[in-house]
């Protein structure tokens, strides 16, 4: 059904308004409904009027779902996670918003929280709209732009991974480490419901698509939906690799700067073996010394404190000959 067509343009709705709803399908004319933290009650009589299957009810009512599609005569309810960025990213503990998408022939409704603001934009897109558009491409809009709010976030963590690897670099200590971990769980997290929705629409995208009285011009539309998903998935493992590249490159800094703190005193403990042996000969010998030997103040700075500078300038100038002194870079 051509939707600029006899039925006019879809009506996008933010509201509940059952006389209105009652109205729109009685004439037949495709609308959206977009529910930003109704109550249960709310979602008990707005189902009760659509016709929901209880069980659709009590799902959207709960919520807390995993990514799935559930068939209940003619319509569908599809559960989707959107992604929410935040800045900064680092204090975005809960980066996920559970959408609930109720699929008709003769409406959508989406249900969701308020932190997920992407699909009030689409709604300002699609009313400012005024080219002929299908059913599906209205389902195909609503569910890419919930698909799409992936790859924001997926860009702000590719600028934090680089950042984190540069701070590992000049200096790994607790706070790269935590952020390490903390980045690795975040891509986990999201990871566990990105896979499942790829599956989803790997095995279901037609039942999508093929759901009675939505009216259509071709799969193409979920296609790219499943594609989106693919890049997402894609994306998320390599980031994966990258923060356990962190965990690598921090480890081995830590390694580094043990190692290089043991050769310095290995350094310090060299220098101070000589003057060690020099302090203790004369210590043990201290009586017949300055009694023939160290007989004035220069035979005091020459053989005592002389033999020792020049044996510690002498050790000096073997670790630096030998490049033991210097940076390993």
């Amino acid at each position: 059904m051509d939707l600029t067509g006899g039925h006019g343009t879809m009506r996008i709705l933010d509201a509940i308004d059952e006389s209105l709803i009652a109205q729109l399908r009685s004439a037949q004319q495709f609308f959206w409904l977009d529910l930003v933290d109704p109550s249960a009650e709310d979602v008990q009589s707005l189902g009760t009027a659509l016709g929901w299957h209880p069980l659709a009810i009590e799902d959207t009512q709960r919520m807390g779902q995993r990514p799935k599609l559930d068939m209940y005569d003619e319509t569908a309810l599809l559960v989707l996670q959107a992604a929410v960025g935040r800045e900064p990213e680092d204090e975005n503990d809960h980066p996920l918003v559970e959408v609930h998408c109720h699929l008709s022939g003769d409406y959508i409704v989406t249900v969701h929280g308020d932190r997920f603001t992407d699909l009030r934009q689409v709604r300002t897109l699609l009313e400012s709209s005024t080219a002929p558009k299908t059913e599906r491409y209205y389902v195909y809009k609503v569910i890419d732009v919930v698909v799409d709010s992936y790859f924001p976030v997926l860009a702000d963590l590719d600028e934090e991974i680089n950042a984190l690897e540069d701070a590992i670099v000049a200096g790994a200590g607790k706070r790269e480490l935590q952020e390490t971990f903390r980045l690795k769980r975040l891509l986990l997290t999201l990871r566990r419901v990105v896979v499942p929705m790829r599956d989803l629409f790997a095995r279901q995208a037609d039942v999508i698509s093929d759901l009675a009285g939505l009216e259509g011009d071709g799969h193409d539309y979920f296609r790219d939906v499943y594609d989106h998903l693919i890049r997402i998935t894609d994306e998320l493992d390599g980031h994966h690799e990258m923060v356990a590249g962190c965990t690598d490159l921090y480890l081995s800094t830590v390694a580094n700067r043990q190692g290089e703190t043991s050769k310095q005193l290995a350094i310090v403990a060299s220098i101070f073996l000589p003057l060690s042996f020099l302090t203790g000969f004369f210590g043990m010998n201290f009586d017949w010394l300055t009694g023939h030997v160290l007989t004035g103040p220069w035979s005091f700075l020459v053989l005592g404190l002389g033999s020792m500078a020049v044996s510690a300038g002498l050790m000096w100038w073997y670790f630096r000959r030998r490049g033991w002194t210097g940076d390993d870079g």
